[in-house]
């Protein structure tokens, strides 16, 4: 006959079989969905984070998710770019990309952050497959033009066969937002928008942002749990409230949900395992953004993950 379990150790086995229950209604929510991970920030900087992302997306996988990683790495080419006495500049949130500057983006984006990005996946037992937008003609782009940041593109297209085909058989795609033109040109493209580009195409779910920030932060300086997209919409107008990078952040968010995607959410990559936080518990642990009809508040409220 099996000894009953000390008191304090059976109290914590019952609770991490409660996690897990509590866990398993948010799975069957998601399971044969597509989800869009748009990896960046901290999360891509430090090893245990890195390390807390892989383990993430093994469990998604799991789980009968069909994971698609976009990343940035906006830090790393600025920092490239000092390295080798390139000028940085940014309109909006967005890079101007000069001819140099493309060089280093394509570099850092399409070469070395992708393979560090596989690299970390691979070893935490996820079958991972790095390709940039020129691949397989994934991104298709033109010279985005107002304002005219150089060699900087807007998708016009998007092959999603690619990523199906690769899905398919398992594996996750991880993608450098580089696109190139129908003459060959490459083009340096905003990762928030590749991100929201893919997911439309794909019928996504969800799209994850994944940054070093908690969320939205509102006027009042509090942490936005929910809002509509016309919310979102609302506070760009607004000016001086959202700048810098969350600008194309929210921007492409309305997109995709405009287009169909069932939620948008900004988690903070500085917290191990947020991406799992946020998508398999009733809290979140970030800014969950929802189609305009699903929020009728304006004040922030509480999060469900997965509702």
């Amino acid at each position: 006959m099996a000894m009953d379990l000390p008191p304090q150790i059976r109290e914590r086995t019952v609770a991490k079989a409660r996690t897990l229950l509590e866990a398993l209604p948010f799975m069957r929510e998601h399971h044969g969905k597509v989800i869009v991970v748009k990896y960046g920030g901290a999360a891509m900087d430090r090893a245990g984070l890195a390390t807390s992302f892989a383990e993430d997306i093994a469990l998604l996988q799991s789980a009968g998710i069909t994971p698609v990683v976009v990343h940035g790495g906006g830090p790393q080419v600025t920092q490239m770019s000092a390295r080798l006495g390139i000028e940085t500049t940014f309109v909006d949130g967005l890079r101007v990309t000069d001819a140099e500057t493309l060089d280093v983006a394509t570099m850092v984006l399409a070469g070395k952050l992708n393979k560090e990005v596989v690299g970390t996946l691979v070893a935490g037992g996820v079958p991972a497959v790095g390709l940039s937008g020129i691949d397989g003609g994934l991104l298709l782009a033109r010279r985005q033009v107002a304002p005219d940041l150089g060699f900087v593109g807007e998708v016009v297209h998007v092959n999603a066969e690619v990523l199906r085909t690769l899905a398919e058989r398992r594996f996750v795609p991880v993608v450098a937002s580089i696109a190139v033109d129908d003459t060959g040109q490459a083009y340096n493209v905003n990762a928030d928008v590749v991100a929201s580009e893919l997911a439309i195409e794909l019928g996504a779910e969800k799209l994850v942002f994944i940054n070093d920030v908690p969320g939205l932060i509102g006027p009042t300086g509090d942490l936005l749990s929910e809002l509509s997209a016309q919310q979102c919409l609302d506070l760009l107008a607004r000016g001086g409230v959202v700048e810098g990078g969350m600008i194309p952040k929210l921007e492409s968010a309305v997109d995709a949900l405009r287009a169909g995607v069932k939620r948008v959410h900004l988690v903070d990559g500085r917290v191990e395992h947020s991406l799992v936080l946020e998508l398999f518990t009733p809290e979140g642990v970030g800014t969950m953004i929802t189609p305009d009809a699903e929020v009728s508040e304006t004040s922030p409220g509480p999060q469900g993950g997965a509702s």
